[in-house]
């Protein structure tokens, strides 16, 4: 890994990859859903698809094929805490692909004509996750354990949060927060270190460094106990979680392996005990995601309505246990071994080592090599597991969440 500062604070890491003919190049600004206003909730979603409405260079179609026409492809998402857009192309097209990702994130146009179209794409965005029972549930869970902290925050916005949108507040947000300070330019693959730096600084060395993204306040634990929501849908789908620490705190890593035996594929205990000996679900598994100011742990399943009370108290137990006796050695040593081969298997892509490389600037941590990385892990203890299920993995400091028809239908 290579990482130069410019003069007006925007970041650019590389890690050049050895016996590959592409790149996977991205723009990372530290603006997202948490940073938000709650009756702007949205607006970083919206904005960062305003910008491939086109930019003082290009139409929106010019945009769309000139990655597309060499065989490249483009993409964006919003999260809690940043805005990404990235590219992976051919290596010798990296210059193209940097050029039009610099276009997006510096000159997009952000016209109060194409946001009214924009905006009832969003809109359909939200009414196709409301629809959609089984990620629906996971706003819901989220909305109510962070309470009223920003992480709460529904990164597609609401709809009455996105109609009401003005696009003045999206030319603030990009005049603001689209700058020097708040910017991550990494690539990955076939590159060169010196020459991306010198195209970046050719191309974004004007950029004003401008104002760093507000530091969230710390949440302050997150709500528990039982909650159900109402709908019509033929499966009940159930979310258990709770809150944990954030991305660089050292419990991170026994709370990794940890989901991955609880819930990280199908020899995981959930999948065991409630799809393969209690036929509760066919969906069961554990998500885990960490901030930088906290993270969340959870348990997904999908049940019959007739069920659900049943599959609820199954996953319980299985957190309980754990919660109690950590795992045994053996159990953690098979999780260590699974969770370092996916990492590895993961990183001969181009893209994984991208979102890895950009992953520790965006969270203001140091650049970790796998070797070290692996070495976290292999050094956890059972006596760490133990501590960490303890405090995290109790069901009685979680919160349920079921929507559906209820228990009978």
């Amino acid at each position: 890994m290579a990482e130069t500062r410019l003069s007006n604070g925007l970041q650019v890491l590389t890690e050049r990859i050895p016996g590959v003919r592409s790149a996977a190049v991205g723009v990372w600004t530290r603006q997202g859903a948490a940073h938000e206003d709650p009756e702007l909730m949205g607006a970083s979603h919206l904005l960062e698809h305003l910008v491939f409405k086109g930019t003082r260079h290009r139409t929106a179609r010019e945009i769309a094929m000139t990655l597309e026409g060499l065989g490249g492809a483009l993409d964006a998402y919003t999260s809690r805490e940043h805005t990404s857009f990235q590219a992976r192309v051919l290596d010798e097209h990296l210059p193209v692909a940097l050029e039009v990702l610099a276009d997006l994130v510096q000159n997009p146009l952000l016209r109060d004509q194409d946001l009214a179209l924009e905006r009832e794409v969003v809109l359909e965005e939200i009414a196709t996750v409301e629809d959609t029972p089984d990620d629906l549930v996971f706003d819901l869970h989220g909305a109510h354990l962070w309470g009223s902290h920003p992480y709460g925050h529904a990164i597609l916005g609401t709809r009455e949060t996105v109609a009401a949108l003005p696009g003045e507040a999206l030319r603030e947000l990009h005049h603001r927060r689209y700058r020097g300070r708040n910017v991550v330019v990494a690539a990955a693959g076939n590159v060169e270190h010196r020459e991306l730096v010198n195209r970046v600084g050719a191309l974004f060395g004007e950029l004003p460094g401008g104002e760093a993204s507000p530091t969230l306040p710390e949440p302050e634990g997150g709500e528990r106990g039982e909650v159900e929501i109402h709908r019509d849908s033929a499966q009940s789908h159930l979310v258990l979680g709770g809150t944990l620490p954030g991305h660089s705190d050292p419990r991170r890593y026994p709370l990794v392996l940890l989901s991955a035996a609880l819930g990280g594929g199908m020899s995981s205990r959930l999948f065991q005990t409630i799809r393969e000996e209690l036929a509760l679900a066919y969906s069961v598994f554990t998500f885990q995601s960490f901030y930088t100011r906290g993270g969340i742990f959870g348990v997904y399943l999908g049940t019959r309505p007739s069920a659900v009370e049943r599959a609820g108290e199954a996953v319980k137990g299985e957190l309980e246990r754990v919660a109690r006796e950590g795992l045994d050695a053996e159990e953690l040593e098979q999780t260590k071994r699974q969770i370092k081969g996916q990492i590895m298997l993961s990183l001969e892509s181009t893209a994984a080592r991208l979102y890895r490389l950009a992953g520790f600037a965006v969270h203001n941590e140091p650049f970790m090599t796998l070797d070290e990385l692996l070495g976290k892990l292999d050094a956890v203890t059972p006596g760490a597991i133990r501590e960490a299920a303890g405090e995290f993995l109790d069901p009685e400091r979680l919160l349920l969440l079921r929507l559906g028809p209820g228990e009978k239908g």
